[in-house]
C-alpha cells in the first residue's frame, strides 16, 4: 500500500506539462490563432467544463443521498 501511495505521489510531482487536447485538436486550435482567428480560444475551458461535470453530478447525488440518511425512521 505504501508502495503505490508513493508511486502516485512521484508521478504527481513530476508530471510537468498536462495538455486537455487531442493532437488534432490543438493543431486546428493553433493554427487559428496562428491565422488570427479566436474560435478555438474558449476550448480549454470547454474541455475542463465537461470534466467536471460528472464530479459535480456525483457530489450531488452523494450529499442527497447523505442527507437522506441522516433522518431519523420510524
Amino acid at each position: 500500500m505504501n508502495r503505490i501511495v508513493l508511486l502516485v505521489f512521484f508521478f504527481a510531482i513530476y508530471i510537468t506539462d498536462i495538455y486537455s487536447q487531442c493532437a488534432m485538436c490543438k493543431s486546428v486550435v493553433e493554427s487559428n490563432i496562428e491565422n488570427g482567428s479566436s474560435i478555438g480560444t474558449g476550448l480549454n475551458d470547454g474541455i475542463l467544463y465537461l470534466m467536471i461535470m460528472p464530479y459535480l453530478a456525483l457530489f450531488v447525488i452523494a450529499f442527497i443521498w447523505l442527507r437522506y440518511n441522516k433522518k431519523p425512521k420510524f
